[in-house]
């Protein structure tokens, strides 16, 4: 893999958090006539890449969109297989991520996992927990609407409990009721397979994230591509709702 160095774009610092929406798996495998769930698996080593390259450059967070809710309608055997990728990943790759100083974190609906999924993913997350090179987000079950109505619902009961009253309610309480409440919004999104859409992902977190949309299907995401959106991002003007220059 070409090397990456820590400061990209001339000393210019790397994203603090970047996004990812891994988009194209089923439509990869089907160009080649091979079954979704070879995209799947091919789409598992572009996230190992992915993870290689935002340590190199130096980015503090990387969050992938893995399972949305709505991936639940898919068929059964495709679910199942996804599932059994899963485990698979969480099996082989964790010793790696260990030793690479990765911080491993679920977000999502973990009630709709099977059980054995889920202790594996606590077992994971435990391993991890102290490591600090790369905090690896992945978001399974999720979705971005259920998660704001879960940190609604947090603040509604501790309303009803008198621990808080609706005036204390303001953006940054709520944003320590969400999953992702001990990271910093993501300051870039990417998403492959040329759609344009963030289909309820971190809805509440991308309200002033870069949004960097390319044609190129997840199997495929190369160092180039990430080395890509990053150049991008640096030559975007983050106002944050402010006059531009």
């Amino acid at each position: 893999m070409k090397a990456l160095s820590l400061q990209t774009d001339g000393g210019l610092p790397p994203p603090v958090h970047i996004a990812i929406i891994m988009d194209g798996n089923g439509r990869w495998a089907q160009a080649r006539g091979l079954p979704r769930t070879e995209g799947h698996r091919r789409g598992a080593e572009s996230v190992r890449r992915s993870v290689e390259c935002a340590i190199r450059a130096g980015v503090s967070y990387l969050t992938l969109f893995g399972f949305s809710s709505e991936n639940w309608k898919r068929s059964a055997s495709e679910v199942k297989d996804l599932m059994g990728l899963l485990q698979y990943y969480l099996k082989s790759e964790i010793k790696e991520l260990d030793e690479q100083g990765v911080c491993l974190q679920i977000i999502g609906d973990r009630a709709r996992l099977d059980p054995d999924i889920v202790s594996l993913i606590e077992e994971s997350e435990a391993r991890t927990r102290n490591n600090s090179t790369l905090t690896l987000t992945v978001a399974l079950s999720y979705g971005g609407r259920a998660e704001i109505t879960s940190a609604a619902r947090e603040l509604a009961r501790k309303v009803a409990k008198g621990e808080l009253t609706p005036e204390e309610i303001d953006e940054v309480s709520f944003g320590r009721n969400l999953f992702t409440r001990d990271m910093p919004d993501p300051d870039l999104l990417i998403r492959t397979s040329g759609e344009q859409r963030i289909s309820n992902f971190l809805l509440w977190q991308l309200a002033y994230s870069e949004l960097i949309f390319v044609d190129t299907l997840w199997p495929e995401f190369s160092v180039e591509d990430f080395e890509n959106a990053i150049a991008e991002y640096h030559g975007r003007e983050r106002r944050y709702g402010a006059a531009g220059g």
